[in-house]
């Protein structure tokens, strides 16, 4: 049996939104078409950078292992498949969008998404960045004027009916809303045209159907190629503390059995229920065997005294900055 394509996303990431759109209007479902990855972007799994070294999200990996890692490119491989509303036409379907469409793209990705980041991101550009926030708020939107005029014909940016740029375009209206949700909505009445379109996208099914736990995980994808070692929340703060974590697992220091206990993705479900189901609040840490390598710390795969199946064991202290990530430890429910 063929491998489905796999989606690497992020929830949030407008990029990933766009392409998350067309898939879903195309009648794709995760699990059943494609295999979807929640990716977190402060550790990227190495099998994403891998197929795509930028290490930036929606990447589409075909089964044949061909690589699509720009969000446009999933859209109209979606949309070539099944385009049930005439998105790649403009118009809803009367003629094609040819380069009106595309400009309009063009400009989204380029000038106001430049603005955008300005605004909402306004920290992240040094000193001056805060400074200038208003100047580029106010240059994304001139650029949302213009969009305010299209629309003010038929309602959507090309016509009477969405069409690819839409779509295109809505997540990242969306994402400058979001930046200043009051002052936007308080906007003057010529902009109303813009509003009403977005508006509709908020309420509308589409962007419900995307942002909803099949098409945007809020837990991060777990790579097998990572190791995971679940710790009562207390000794990781007092790990954290002391630079070092020296528990083996629940209620055993390291020095007591000799290793730290850690499991292989697929084992985490059943390793939680087994050992920490009333444990109180645990973390899950996600560990990188080559820091791990690079610490010195050696990793020998075990079965344990009453047992067959294999386990990772850290024979050493865990360093701290082998630590991926420390998230809380949500289990699944109990089965009835």
């Amino acid at each position: 049996m063929t491998a489905p394509p796999v989606l690497y996303s992020f929830r949030r990431c407008p990029y990933a939104i766009r392409a998350r759109l067309a898939l879903a209007v195309a009648g794709l479902e995760p699990g059943r078409d494609l295999e979807l990855r929640e990716v977190s972007l402060q550790s990227k799994p190495p099998e994403l950078l891998e197929v795509s070294p930028k290490g930036t999200v929606p990447v589409l990996v075909e089964p044949s292992g061909a690589v699509l890692d720009e969000s446009l490119a999933i859209m109209r491989w979606a949309l070539v498949r099944r385009d049930p509303h005439g998105w790649l036409s403009s118009a809803g379907g009367c003629g094609a969008a040819g380069p009106e469409q595309e400009a309009l793209i063009a400009e989204n990705d380029g000038p106001f998404k430049h603005h955008l980041d300005r605004t909402k991101y306004a920290s992240r550009f040094g000193p001056q960045g805060e400074a200038r926030r208003e100047e580029h708020r106010q240059a994304a939107l001139a650029i949302l004027a213009g969009w305010n005029r299209r629309l003010q014909a038929g309602g959507w940016l090309l016509g009477a009916r969405p069409s690819l740029a839409d779509w295109a375009l809505l997540p990242f209206v969306r994402q400058f809303r979001l930046a200043d949700p009051a002052g936007f909505d308080a906007l003057p009445p010529d902009l109303a045209a813009l509003q009403a379109w977005l508006a509709r996208f908020l309420q509308g099914p589409e962007l419900a159907a995307v942002m909803a736990p099949a098409w945007a995980g809020r837990e991060p994808w777990r790579s097998p190629r990572w190791l995971y070692h679940l710790a009562l929340e207390a000794e990781w703060r007092q790990a954290r503390q002391a630079g070092v974590y020296a528990r083996s697992t629940r209620g055993l220091a390291l020095e007591e059995v000799g290793y730290i206990h850690a499991s292989y993705a697929h084992q985490l479900e059943a390793t939680a229920r087994r050992y920490y189901r009333d444990a109180g609040p645990v973390v899950l840490l996600t560990l990188d065997p080559r820091r791990l390598e690079r610490a010195g710390v050696p990793v020998r795969a075990e079965a344990p005294p009453q047992g067959t199946e294999l386990f990772p064991h850290l024979y050493g202290p865990l360093p701290l900055d082998a630590v991926l990530r420390a998230d809380p430890w949500r289990p699944l429910p109990a089965q009835p």
